[in-house]
């Protein structure tokens, strides 16, 4: 790609909303809400009709074998159970895809405003496209989805993102979708479901609870800004568009290379010599989890239950279908430590290991706290983080975001973005690091390096 785009992509971050344009979007959303019939009701198992719990595989699944199944995993340490829960095996791997064009000189995104059975608030702004392997194949009898063919035959345009990234492992094994923007000049007939947003009117929209779905967040967020080579003339250039100069120089200065080092020998130290090992072992052998025909539970309530749904939703490429659904007890908190290093944005990022990730650990948020998470079981970082919390002066976004609406049910959780002093941070335990934009940006161009809900708070930051 030529620097051409990269001034193309930076130009439509600083192009924000008119008031007029604010109204014309959030108007576009409040029809749909209004026009769009939804049922979804939660049923017992045994009522699907389509989905069964397999007692000789151990598993929930349908009867075609398809979209994905739900069985029990098990973490040992030697021969002990360290941990147990019901996890989602779903080996395809999805669109998660943008068009991009420029229009009237700024770059725009091509979104849609999509339900998912899970939504908290029924429409949310999607991706271009989102769909799994099994929709666009119709293995379920619907149509294609619009503008398939573009992602298709990405040859014939300009690919700025193409990257197989994780989701939510703390629910799904290995799972994966393919994160994907393509720039086009082709002349595109705009849906009715569809709408041109700049990226900088998309990063403002981020600001309003529940309104920018999980899977455009995370497209958004593989935006390659640290991989163009420019000379000095063409970064004061760029410059001049930053307000926060911390964060251009996150950006295009180049990183530590000791930095880089040091948290690729810790994951990588972890990779080959941890000694837990997974199993896959039959949903009513999980001995902490409850398995009823109305949902599957923990004993002590923790995370998240499993719920069977009959769903039914117009405009859907199927209106008509039910399917098991993880529902959370309560709420996330996601947060992200930043502050300034030598004139740059750093990012304190956290090496974590989770149950269902798909190479044993990426770097995550500062904090990552599950639903039910006690106080008396957070480490030194998460106490001070919430300490730092409490000074508003360093919030610097504090939203609650719907995460992934075709397996969760109505999750939505707290995203936080705080700015600090650096002496607010003192001696990092092992498997915390600073990191600059670049370093991260780098990695995120590459399969499982970051998590999902770090590269959902990267897709909160401001020009």
């Amino acid at each position: 790609m030529s620097n051409t785009v990269l001034r193309q992509l930076i130009k439509s971050w600083e192009t924000v909303f008119t008031d007029s344009e604010r109204q014309k979007v959030l108007e576009w959303i409040s029809e749909k809400n209004q026009s769009i019939k939804t049922v979804i009701k939660k049923i017992p198992l045994s009522k699907s009709g389509f989905w069964f719990y397999d007692e000789e595989r151990g598993e929930i699944r349908n009867k075609n074998n398809s979209f994905f199944q739900i069985t029990g995993l098990q973490k040992y340490n030697g021969e002990e159970i360290v941990a147990e829960q019901p996890i989602i095996i779903q080996k395809e791997i999805g669109f998660l895809g943008i068009l991009c064009k420029e229009i009237d000189g700024v770059l725009k995104f091509l979104v849609q405003a999509k339900i998912e059975p899970g939504n908290v608030n029924k429409i949310q702004i999607s991706p271009t496209i989102q769909a799994t392997k099994s929709n666009f194949l119709q293995k379920h009898g619907g149509s294609k989805p619009a503008y398939l063919n573009f992602f298709l035959n990405a040859e014939n345009s300009t690919v700025i993102v193409d990257q197989i990234q994780s989701e939510q492992s703390s629910r799904f094994l290995g799972k994966r979708n393919r994160n994907i923007i393509i720039k086009t000049d082709d002349d595109i007939e705009v849906l009715p479901s569809h709408m041109w947003l700049t990226l900088g009117q998309l990063k403002e929209l981020l600001k309003i609870d529940n309104l920018v779905n999980m899977d455009t967040r995370t497209v958004i967020s593989c935006l390659p800004f640290s991989m163009f080579n420019l000379d000095e003339s063409e970064k004061a250039e760029l410059q001049k568009s930053f307000r926060d100069k911390t964060l251009f120089h996150s950006i295009f200065d180049e990183p530590e290379y000791n930095d880089f080092v040091c948290a690729y020998q810790y994951v990588n130290d972890y990779k080959m010599f941890q000694c837990c090992e997974n199993r896959l072992v039959p949903l009513k052998e999980l001995k902490s989890w409850h398995f009823t025909d109305e949902e599957i539970s923990h004993q002590e309530q923790k995370n998240f239950c499993v719920i069977f749904c009959d769903i039914q939703i117009e405009g859907r490429e199927v209106s008509h279908w039910s399917q098991p659904m993880f529902e959370a007890l309560g709420s996330a908190v996601f947060g992200l430590i930043t502050t300034e290093i030598d004139g740059k944005k750093k990012f304190l990022v956290h090496a974590l290991p989770e149950s269902g990730c798909f190479d044993q650990i990426e770097f995550a948020p500062t904090v990552q706290i599950e639903p039910g998470e006690m106080p008396k079981h957070f480490d030194l970082i998460a106490k001070l983080f919430f300490k730092l919390l409490e000074n508003k002066s360093y919030v610097k976004a504090d939203i609650i975001l719907s995460e992934e609406g075709g397996r969760f049910y109505c999750e939505q959780n707290r995203n936080i973005i705080l700015d600090v002093p650096k002496q607010a941070v003192e001696e990092l335990p092992a498997g915390y690091f600073w990191l600059d934009f670049k370093t991260l940006n780098r990695m995120v161009q590459f399969n499982n390096c970051l998590n999902i809900q770090l590269r959902n708070l990267i897709s909160l930051l401001e020009i």
